[in-house]
């Protein structure tokens, strides 16, 4: 089971290093009017603790700011042979590598 657990983690930390990532830290303007949660681009609030997805970006909102990693990488951080490319699908927040010439059929990065 133990083993099951690493497997998990590392198999986080190659998605994470193939994601653009980004760190929000909590601004706090006014003392007497402390946050209680993160605001987003679209200026939505968000409570400390929650988690969401927006545009294929899973983010989260802690005391501290607002983290958010990218559920697609971007084909510059996959290595991808020159016959492929990335295809990307933004609704269902999800890729696969493709061949250029027959975009039916997926090849594995390097």
């Amino acid at each position: 089971m133990a083993s099951l657990h690493v497997f998990v983690c590392l198999l986080g930390l190659v998605v994470l290093c193939h994601s653009h990532c980004f760190f929000q830290k909590l601004a706090i303007k006014d003392l007497n009017n402390t946050p209680t949660g993160c605001v987003d681009e679209d200026g939505k609030e968000h409570d400390f603790g929650s988690e969401w997805v927006r545009n294929c970006m899973q983010c989260s909102c802690t005391m501290e700011g607002m983290s958010c990693c990218s559920r697609i990488p971007s084909a510059n951080t996959v290595d991808i042979p020159e016959e492929c490319e990335l295809d990307v699908n933004m609704e269902a927040c999800s890729f696969k590598v493709v061949l250029k010439s027959d975009k039916t059929k997926e090849c594995n990065p390097l």
